[in-house]
């Protein structure tokens, strides 16, 4: 089973080694990564506080400036711990045991704004890239799309998969083949910021079993969470969650 999840627009900063655009998943991507990440690098150069907030998605030119950092000598750090927010609190990662963290980094498909497909265990620098932002005329997510959409095909092609992206990411990659997804709900409620924190409550659980299929996930039991349906339309399958915990 392979697990796509999204990234997040924060990061946490520092690194351990110097960035290797070829080590990424599907080396191939390597010339059409370096030319997007040289025109990403360009704008930063260029300093234009305008074009910055667009790309950026920031206001005050304190956090813009905090923003414009030197990627050409970024160091790196595996793309499940570059990556902050609600999520990836709830998956808590650095507090996992070592083969928890072992199922992740082989498991886990992250959809960068800016890398395209990459793996949990990837090592990327620190970057900020507000999602839906272009990169000058480049919409990242159209270009990943047309050059790694056939790649993720094959690259799932003996996988179950589980997606537990926001819905904008089907614009990097939507299956073609049966793939699982989640919906929580709460009081008849569909529920959509606290989804985040859902997502990696259930990823934690997974990661933590070592589960290996669809069907192993439909007998995991989640504290606060309990399947109410299973909904099925051409080659999506949507687990419906009941939340009855307090959030």
């Amino acid at each position: 089973m392979k697990i796509l999840l999204a990234p997040s627009e924060t990061k946490k900063s520092g690194g351990i080694q110097n960035f290797d655009i070829g080590s990424l998943l599907f080396e191939n991507l390597a010339p059409l990564r370096t030319n997007i990440l040289h025109r990403y690098i360009n704008i930063l150069q260029k300093g234009d506080l305008q074009e910055l907030s667009r790309l950026f998605g920031l206001k005050k030119e304190a956090d813009i400036l905090a923003n414009k950092r030197d990627m050409v000598h970024a160091l790196t750090m595996k793309a499940i711990e570059r990556y902050t927010g609600v999520a990836f609190d709830y998956l808590d990662y650095p507090h996992l045991d070592a083969k928890t963290q072992h199922y992740i980094d082989t498991h886990v498909i992250l959809f960068s704004n800016l890398f395209g497909p990459i793996r949990a265990s990837d090592m990327i620098p620190e970057y900020r890239l507000k999602q839906g932002s272009s990169i000058g005329r480049i919409k990242t997510e159209k270009l990943y799309h047309e050059h790694s959409a056939a790649l993720m095909e094959a690259y799932l092609a003996n996988d179950e998969v589980l997606d537990l992206r926001a819905g904008f990411y089907d614009k990097f990659y939507k299956p073609q083949k049966p793939y699982t997804t989640l919906k929580f709900m709460k009081e008849g409620r569909v529920v959509s910021h606290w989804a985040k924190a859902y997502r990696g409550i259930v990823l934690r659980e997974i990661a933590k079993t070592g589960t290996e299929t669809i069907e192993a996930v439909l007998k995991l039991p989640i504290e606060g969470l309990e399947i109410q349906e299973i909904q099925t339309k051409k080659n999506k399958t949507e687990l419906i969650y009941a939340i009855n915990r307090h959030k």
